[in-house]
């Protein structure tokens, strides 16, 4: 019986790897394109090609990636209150867009690793690795549909 996935491991490029000045303080996976983060659109994809469940593996110096899919209450009270009701829903939608969690790999000691840190999350079931590297946007078919089916 063919399982399907349901789950996705995503994990955090090592920070060697760019050597931007702007990485020191940012995270990559935040750096936007036009003006949404680039994990974002990677979770979208996960989101459109059926995926329940996502774990971000994360290092150090990564905690936006987990302000990003959290709800920020004060800044929601406070464009709710000057107003700004399509900037609110622009703020909220990544909060709701999966059952998003996240473990932490200790060392960045390769995408081998990154799947083992996971795998409590993982257990035996099907799952789709997903890097931030990758961005390919599809709004009729998205990529790891393509690719898994």
């Amino acid at each position: 019986m063919k399982k399907s996935k349901k789950k996705q491991l995503f994990r955090q490029q090592d920070m060697e790897q760019d050597s931007f000045q702007l990485l020191k303080a940012l995270p990559k996976e935040m750096l936007p394109i036009i003006d949404t983060p680039t994990i974002q659109y990677i979770v979208e994809e996960a989101v459109k090609a059926g995926i329940e469940d996502i774990i971000i593996v994360t290092g150090k110096q990564k905690r936006a990636i987990e302000d990003h899919f959290d709800r920020n209450v004060e800044l929601e009270v406070e464009l709710e209150n000057k107003g700004k009701l399509e900037l609110l829903e622009k703020v909220k939608y990544p909060t709701t867009l999966a059952k998003i969690h996240y473990v932490r790999q200790r060392e960045m000691a390769g995408l081998g690793d990154a799947i083992l840190t996971a795998r409590s999350f993982i257990g035996d079931e099907p799952f789709a690795v997903l890097l931030g590297d990758d961005v390919v946007i599809n709004e009729e078919r998205p990529a790891i549909k393509t690719t898994y089916g």
